[in-house]
């Protein structure tokens, strides 16, 4: 919690008295009291219990019963202040004086934007906001700002604010923060500086859309305009026209720079397109967000400076921008915000990878399910080798970091195998499958969609049925015969006995074997996210094309070696990379967390069926008379369930709400899938015989 939120709480918990209150304003006071008194003002205002306002000027019609408190404590402020001269005028008093001091030019033009042009330099900045207090001893208003509005709730209340409250609070600051006329602001106005603010910050919108990186991946069509260049030159001749008292000129002007505006955003929102492409970098997007904040806060200020002095229409644009300034103080403190802002994007951009990759794990017919079980035999296959090497490093005695790191360069390498062979392990596929699933969900609203989503759901549980039934059919018959035939033919089982009483132990549904079991579909899923950030990695540096054509490639590889190694690598970084770094993740978590302290371990229900299948092998039929094999035969399905239930859920909510999608018609959803389950049991786990084409008439 930020050091002014926690100030601002403790201060709550004290009853602050209105009357002490306007007994201590001291006009005279130093700098620093005046603001202190100040901050005691807005947290007298944010008390939650609301108080019963007198009815005063403006106030005869009826409120709402859902008035927030901290209005109904304003007006019977301002009520107070009006029935009482004497406190009316030390308020007003105080408020002048810290008007003459303070200096609210950086709050309109630089409060709320980073100053950081990267993330990474942007979460160092918040986190020092959250970390070490402000003063008030300060006549910069952009950093008095936060300690007045400390409450992310503050927004709400200053929402609400109606016409009259803004009237009564414009008169109570003064003439000039509402009442300036439109042309002509006398200097050091708050028009003046809405002036001031506009022109530095046409300055910072042509400045970012002039780099390089930007201006290089926003569509040229959008840029025909020139919009940036002309966007200080027509800030600089509005204040003029408006400080000359020109009306027309300064009405011409605002509308030509209110078309540079729409032409400078839709530019700025070109840049997210095409990113399949190009890529995207997070620090490309808070670039991008900055600009268009700043353009919005542009608009905000021109309806400050362009409505008829002293309407209800310039009160209401004040009461607008004073609405995000007070957001922009809350969401500058947030570093969650940050994050959900500025990976969106990022996210998204994975999420739809993964669903173009999980298409090809979806199966919609019998011939590409029974496709899809050979590809999970051939994985069998290689995990029943994996299994082996696994029992080999373990009699090796190594250190647990050395143990687990080798262990995970073979599960890497068994992954890795799998992939290029082009079969499948089942578990890795609901991470990728989910995302695909989550770009149907938005036919949920169209006629007839929820029975094409059903579909789906059926097509996505029937190829993880396959998937996981074709590794397991392989790996442990195929582990058992190994087991067998090394018994015959060395007089001994490749897995000694102890190694198989202890895997016994370790696997048995009595132990910690399902915590593990959902630990190892997290790990599943991180997979496919560093996978989806490799790929938009290599995209956003364009490896492929310097692969083609860099000189020293061409020397080395030849020009059709290049291009054939550049189209390989496109294809395949994303699958490597979810492999590689699966594989380390099964081996090296565990050897981590056992640093700690922490007794944490993977199950895996391909390999945990390979381990299952070696102890039998080795302990034989006895095996079969103790009470703990068939307890950890048990734990397989409910560990393969785990697996791919976590990592599916984890991909499926990052998908939908990278989407920004809200399935509301889950009732509509459910009911349909249960109707399909009562209609077509069994088209859950085998695909149905295709229907034959209808003969022509006659044929």
């Amino acid at each position: 919690m930020p050091w002014t939120a926690w100030a601002a709480r403790r201060a709550r918990r004290a009853t602050w008295d209105l009357s002490a209150l306007l007994n201590a304003a001291d006009p005279r006071a130093g700098q620093a009291e005046r603001h202190v008194w100040l901050i005691r003002l807005l947290e007298w205002l944010r008390q939650p219990h609301a108080v019963a306002a007198d009815a005063g000027p403006g106030d005869e019609a009826p409120r709402p019963a859902t008035t927030p408190p901290a209005l109904l404590r304003l007006r019977h402020l301002l009520n107070v202040l009006d029935r009482h001269p004497e406190h009316h005028a030390r308020v007003l008093g105080l408020l002048q004086a810290c008007r003459a001091e303070i200096d609210g030019l950086a709050l309109l033009a630089d409060f709320g934007f980073a100053r950081q042009r990267s993330v990474g330099g942007e979460l160092g900045e918040r986190m020092q906001m959250r970390l070490l207090p402000g003063t008030p001893d300060t006549a910069d208003l952009a950093a008095l700002f936060p300690l007045l509005f400390s409450d992310p709730a503050d927004a709400r209340w200053v929402e609400a604010l109606d016409d009259s409250l803004l009237e009564r609070v414009g008169a109570l600051l003064g003439t000039q923060p509402l009442d300036t006329p439109a042309l002509g602001p006398p200097a050091g106005s708050w028009q003046a500086m809405a002036l001031d603010a506009i022109v530095i910050l046409a300055l910072q919108v042509a400045a970012a859309g002039l780099l390089g990186p930007v201006r290089q991946r926003m569509d040229p069509q959008a840029l025909a305009e020139r919009p940036f260049d002309a966007l200080p030159r027509s800030s600089e001749r509005l204040r003029e026209a408006m400080r000359s008292g020109d009306e027309a000129a300064a009405l011409q002007e605002a509308q030509y720079l209110r078309g540079l505006l729409d032409a400078a955003r839709r530019a700025a929102g070109s840049v997210r397109q095409g990113i399949d492409d190009r890529g995207i970098s997070v620090d490309l997007l808070l670039e991008m967000d900055q600009l268009t904040a700043r353009v919005r806060r542009i608009d905000a200020l021109l309806a400050t400076v362009l409505e008829p002095a002293g309407s209800a229409d310039r009160r209401r644009a004040w009461g607008l921008l004073l609405q995000s300034l007070v957001e922009a103080a809350s969401e500058r403190r947030s570093i969650r915000a940050l994050f959900s802002r500025q990976y969106s994007m990022l996210a998204r951009r994975i999420a739809e990878r993964s669903a173009e990759t999980g298409e090809h794990y979806i199966t919609r017919d019998r011939a590409e399910w029974k496709a899809m079980l050979r590809k999970a035999l051939g994985g069998g296959a290689v995990i029943a080798g994996t299994t082996f090497v696994k029992f080999w490093i373990v009699a090796l005695g190594l250190s647990a970091f050395w143990g687990g790191f080798w262990a995970g360069m073979n599960y890497a390498v068994s992954f890795v195998i799998v992939h290029l062979a082009h079969w499948t392990v089942a578990t890795k596929q609901p991470a990728m499958t989910a995302p695909a699933l989550a770009a149907r969900m938005g036919e949920l609203g169209k006629p007839e969609g929820a029975e094409r989503v059903v579909d789906e759901v059926v097509h996505l549980i029937r190829s993880q049925t396959a998937g996981i039934v074709g590794n397991l059919m392989m790996v442990a018959p195929l582990v058992l015969a190994v087991q067998l035939l090394g018994s015959w033919l060395g007089g001994h089982a490749l897995v000694p006995a102890h190694e198989a009483e202890y895997v016994l132990k370790s696997l048995t549904l009595l132990g910690p074997t399902l915590a593990y079991a959902a630990l190892t579909g997290v790990l599943l899923f991180s997979s496919s996210l560093i996978a989806g950030w490799a790929e938009n990695w290599f995209v956003l540096h364009r490896l492929d094309s310097a692969i083609r054509w860099h000189p020293r490639a061409l020397r080395w590889l030849g020009a059709g070696r290049a291009g054939r190694w550049a189209s390989w690598w496109r294809a395949n970084i994303s699958g490597l990379a979810a492999n590689v770094s699966l594989g380390l993740m099964l081996g090296l978590v565990p050897a981590l967390a056992l640093f700690f302290g922490l007794p944490i371990e993977v199950r895996h229900v391909t390999l945990s069926a390979g381990q299952l299948a070696a102890a039998l092998g080795s302990l034989g039929s006895a095996a079969l008379q103790q009470p703990a094999f068939w307890w950890c035969l048990a734990a397989l399905p409910l560990t393969g369930l785990l697996n791919v239930g976590v990592s599916f859920a984890l991909a499926f909510r990052v998908a939908l709400r990278s989407r920004g999608l809200r399935v509301r018609e889950r009732a509509t959803l459910w009911a349909a899938l249960r109707a399909r389950l009562r209609r077509e049991p069994m088209s859950f786990l085998w695909p149905p015989r295709e229907k034959p084409p209808d003969r022509p008439a006659g044929g």
